[in-house]
């Protein structure tokens, strides 16, 4: 194998890879983060009244679960990608106000959402970075 013609490329390639999965750390919180989020309206018990936040969350939760699946699958390709949780996250904070026009969202609904859009921010900010780090040439 160490005759063939592509194996200089193929091990500079392995190399490059197997540098770029820091990220693996943040993938699984992405995706704990997202999964949670799609189901925090039943955890929590969001009433009837809300079913548009319900709403909100359950696609919101989904969409970042998908960006921690990519992350796992094809962080290549993904990782730039990640910048989007920060925005999705400042959405989930400022969500109950917007989303709940017309009814009072329960304290236990801002409090989950808030923590939830922090959590989301972070881990956006910080892949975000990870993937800028990545991209910047080496000396």
């Amino acid at each position: 194998m160490t005759g063939h013609p592509d194996a200089a490329e193929m091990r500079e390639r392995y190399a490059r890879l197997a540098e770029g999965r820091r990220v693996e750390m943040m993938e699984g919180l992405v995706m704990l983060t997202g999964l949670y989020t799609a189901i925090s309206p039943w955890v929590v018990h969001f009433h009837a009244t809300n079913l548009n936040l319900a709403v909100n969350n359950l696609v919101l939760g989904l969409a970042i679960a998908a960006i921690g699946l990519g992350l796992a699958m094809v962080p290549e390709r993904v990782l730039g990608l990640s910048w989007m949780l920060v925005p999705v996250g400042i959405w989930l904070i400022i969500s109950p106000w917007v989303v709940s026009v017309g009814h009072h969202a329960p304290a236990g609904m801002i409090a989950n959402n808030v923590v939830i859009g922090f959590i989301t921010c972070a881990l956006g900010a910080i892949t975000a970075a990870m993937a800028t780090m990545r991209r910047r040439p080496r000396p």
